[in-house]
């Protein structure tokens, strides 16, 4: 008998949501396709004809942003662990807003970028931070795909104290895409 309960055990032990385990894959994708990016940064301004400025201040007021929206999304999980469906919808939203805001803020450090003259072409050290912060811009948006979808299964009530799976997942994209822009931007804030 406890050898059955052992294995019953092991077996659920093993066993993975196949959405979660996606995400994860997808999330690895990103961090490999990144630290790809990342060591190029490094061997390309090893070689020399390197152009140093500063970031825009754009990028750090979009930075606290993306943090603030990383606490809203904090929020977003715990009200659907208590059930709170208003307080769910509305992290949500305020997640998606803040997300939206930031993505507008990064195109403003763009033109700042552009006022600075420094341009995707001619300029190295320019051409990866326009690279780097289009690369997170792209999957931010997913990001926002994925917000919108989680937003939608809040206001059809599919998401609950017992239905988690769904919101957990856009926590934890969510908190990545942070986790991965604030690696990001002290990358480039200490390396250029």
């Amino acid at each position: 008998m406890n050898v059955e309960t052992n294995s019953i055990e092991a077996k659920a032990t093993r066993s993975v949501n196949p959405k979660i385990f996606t995400m994860w894959l997808f999330i690895v994708s990103i961090i490999m396709l990144f630290a790809a990016f990342t060591s190029a940064y490094l061997v390309r301004k090893a070689e020399g004809n390197w152009v140093e400025f500063q970031l825009p201040n754009l990028f750090w007021i979009s930075s606290v942003v993306l943090l603030l929206s990383s606490a809203s999304m904090h929020f977003a999980l715990l009200a659907a662990k208590k059930d709170q469906f208003n307080a769910l919808r509305i992290s949500i939203s305020i997640t998606f807003v803040l997300g939206l805001l930031f993505l507008v803020l990064q195109y403003f450090g763009w033109v700042q970028l552009v006022e600075m003259n420094v341009y995707f072409v001619g300029n190295p050290s320019g051409s990866f931070v326009y690279v780097l912060s289009g690369l997170h811009g792209l999957h931010l948006i997913s990001g926002l795909i994925v917000l919108i979808v989680a937003l939608v299964a809040a206001f059809r009530m599919k998401i609950n104290a017992k239905a988690l799976t769904q919101i957990k997942i856009c926590s934890t994209y969510w908190h990545f895409l942070d986790a991965l822009w604030i690696y990001l931007f002290l990358f480039l804030v200490f390396n250029n």
